[in-house]
């Protein structure tokens, strides 16, 4: 792609916050997501601390070479309900699982780096060629589709079951504002309007939703009320997000060894699930950037980075943390691969958790417009990964077998769960390629070497 700002490039200051403010408003709602779905007191603003911090350490052992941010992974969600199953309750050792959950996880990470710091990384490239990883990474993407689309129509105003009040249509016209906005000023815009099409698009979208609200709560019509202003009332201003460890050391006296072995069983698998997924996330990374990270600075220090990363975050906000696909999008779109941009919204986060007014504000962005700007930001994972296999021969049976089983697999969602590990669509995906791919005889004319990201 042609960067507007490299890896190592540093944009003014001003410019700076403004770019970190919209990577952290693409990142945000699925942050936050996870300890609003798993509740049992895990905080969000806890959960914003945790995954700025764990950004942090990813972005020290990558030695600042790989732009992207670390967000709560949904992933680890059904371990993350098993930790609190296991506890008592009224019990807080549920936290004190999530933390160790995490650690167990981050251990898992760090014994593979140390195999592939020895081993090396040619054989992941064997094992995962073009063929295999292009469509891998479509899958991320197309994963995620059904939840942009199903975001487009639903508000933040609910009812007592706790469903959107506005009326779809409504929310559709605020989402549809959002996407067009951001398609406009990403493509006509000017450079900077270009480097923040997401802000742009997302206040255009507030403001229509906004608009729609007053005139439902001025009429008492529910299908306009899209925006839910009530949790602005006895909001704090400055306020200590609620730390996960401070409530798991109240109850480390009642850890016993039977409830470490659930939460080893719950997450260690889980993390050589995730471990597919941070492949396919930093080989579509790559071919955005034009530099292989699995080579440089490698594949060690970006698992290094994730597992320590994740354990630094579940600390403070009790989420494992994962690359986010949707920071990697926000790269793509905007062409700005800056990593100084990443540490400032890693920062960003950080700081904002502590004060009332923004996160709630932050929180009050109705779904119908995050699933508008959501609509772009995973077209654009899903066609970085169909841009890996431009040089594959489709031509060719065998390649057209690989990427036909995994996007088929992919899309159709195929899961498979074996007690309380579930591979996800993605894992499924990806492991059936492989094993395709490599059953099946290679046609010495056929391309299917991993694509060149210096292009």
């Amino acid at each position: 792609m042609n960067l507007i700002y490299n890896i190592k490039d540093k944009p003014k200051f001003g410019q700076l916050i403004v770019f970190a403010f919209q990577q952290l408003l693409a990142i945000l709602a699925a942050t936050i997501a996870v300890p609003a779905i798993i509740g049992n007191g895990m905080s969000q603003s806890a959960a914003l601390f945790g995954a700025g911090v764990g950004t942090v350490v990813y972005l020290l052992f990558t030695k600042f070479n790989s732009p992207v941010f670390l967000g709560s992974s949904f992933a680890f969600i059904g371990s993350m309900f098993a930790a609190f199953a296991g506890a008592a309750a009224e019990s807080t050792l549920g936290h004190f699982g999530l933390i160790l959950g995490a650690v167990f996880a981050g251990l898992v990470y760090v014994v593979i780096a140390i195999i592939v710091k020895i081993a090396g990384v040619k054989w992941i490239n064997k094992l995962m060629p073009a063929v295999v990883i292009g469509p891998t990474v479509s899958i991320i993407g197309l994963s995620l589709a059904g939840n942009a689309v199903g975001d487009l129509t639903v508000g933040k105003v609910l009812d007592a079951e706790g469903a959107s009040v506005a009326n779809p249509y409504v929310c559709l016209i605020c989402g549809l504002v959002t996407l067009f906005t951001v398609i406009l000023a990403s493509v006509y815009g000017k450079k900077m309007m270009k480097l923040i099409p997401f802000i742009i698009g997302i206040l255009a979208g507030y403001i229509v939703a906004t608009i729609f609200t007053v005139i439902g709560l001025k009429t008492g019509n529910t299908d306009f009320q899209i925006i839910d202003f009530s949790v602005f009332q006895g909001m704090k201003i400055f306020a200590v997000p609620d730390f996960t460890f401070i409530k798991a050391f109240q109850s480390i006296h009642d850890v016993k060894a039977s409830y470490i072995a659930t939460i080893a069983v719950a997450y260690v698998p889980v993390a050589f699930v995730v471990f597919a997924e941070h492949i396919a996330d930093h080989k579509n990374l790559s071919s955005i950037i034009g530099k292989e990270l699995l080579e440089e600075p490698g594949l060690h220090r970006t698992l290094l980075g994730d597992g320590i990363g994740s354990m630094a975050g579940a600390l403070f906000g009790g989420c494992p943390n994962t690359t986010y696909g949707e920071s990697v999008g926000c790269v793509a779109i905007t062409g700005n691969a800056s990593v100084v941009t990443i540490l400032a919204t890693a920062i960003m986060s950080i700081v904002i958790s502590f004060f009332g007014p923004f996160v709630t504000f932050l929180s009050t962005i109705p779904n119908c417009v995050m699933g508008g700007v959501c609509i772009t930001l995973y077209g654009f994972i899903a066609v970085s990964g169909l841009k890996m296999i431009q040089k594959v021969d489709l031509g060719a049976n065998r390649n057209l077998f690989v990427v036909a089983v995994i996007l088929i697999c992919g899309i159709g969602g195929l899961t498979l769960t074996f007690g309380k590990v579930t591979l996800t669509e993605v894992a499924c995906a990806l492991i059936l390629g492989i094993i395709v791919n490599a059953i099946l005889p290679k046609d010495k004319d056929s391309v299917e070497e991993v694509v060149d990201t210096e292009e």
